[in-house]
């Protein structure tokens, strides 16, 4: 399945040239962390997925939640579709711009960050930098992920979450620290007094990781 996205190119295009895929959240759109292109590095390749699922207000996701089932709170088959997604449209859009020896970058908010996990963990030798905003690891997309710390080593993860998220709760993102620390991932784990989403000084963080 192609995905609909938007794109900021920069003047000049080389195989180096690094490129930042962004995955929104449930109900949310392509244009919400698009936003963040005005302070990432002018030189990158910004791309913005829309998901491909309608939700039934307005907005899109990449999977349906199941709120009143906490078993079934995600529809499995759904989300390793949408990763299967993302990754091909990955895969095209980076042959498509010959970007041979270039650093990609993956940055999601709640349910594009567990995507983000999952893509990052599965496929490490795709990956550098990972931002990971107000989501958890699911276990349940998680299955055949990578332990070999050679191939980890050169990921680096960014996870923030909000200590008042009435959404995904705290306790569920701080799960992602004893993941990547058990995997002897690199990763900055922060908590800001916030609900379900970035505030300022998160936003600031975040973009401090980037310009690294």
């Amino acid at each position: 399945m192609n995905l609909d996205y938007i794109v900021r190119e920069p003047e000049n295009i080389t195989s180096t040239t690094p490129i930042l895929f962004m995955l929104h959240g449930y109900g949310s759109n392509e244009q919400d962390l698009f936003s963040f292109r005005e302070t990432l590095p002018n030189d990158w390749i910004i791309i913005s997925f829309r998901a491909p699922r309608d939700t039934q207000f307005e907005g899109y996701s990449w999977y349906d939640i199941n709120f009143n089932d906490p078993e079934n709170f995600i529809d499995v088959p759904q989300a390793k579709e949408s990763l299967n997604s993302v990754l091909e449209s990955i895969l095209k859009i980076i042959n498509h711009y010959g970007l041979s020896e270039s650093k990609v970058h993956l940055c999601g908010f709640s349910q594009g960050g567990i995507l983000c996990y999952a893509l990052a963990l599965k496929y490490p030798e795709l990956f550098n930098y990972v931002a990971c905003l107000s989501a958890y690891p699911e276990e349940k997309i998680l299955d055949g992920i990578v332990k070999d710390k050679k191939k980890l080593e050169r990921l680096r993860f960014f996870v923030s979450h909000g200590t008042d998220d009435a959404v995904i709760p705290l306790e569920w993102g701080r799960k992602a620290a004893d993941m990547l620390y058990d995997l002897s991932c690199y990763f900055t784990f922060r908590e800001y007094m916030n609900g379900h989403g970035v505030n300022q000084k998160n936003y600031m963080d975040l973009m401090d990781f980037f310009s690294k």
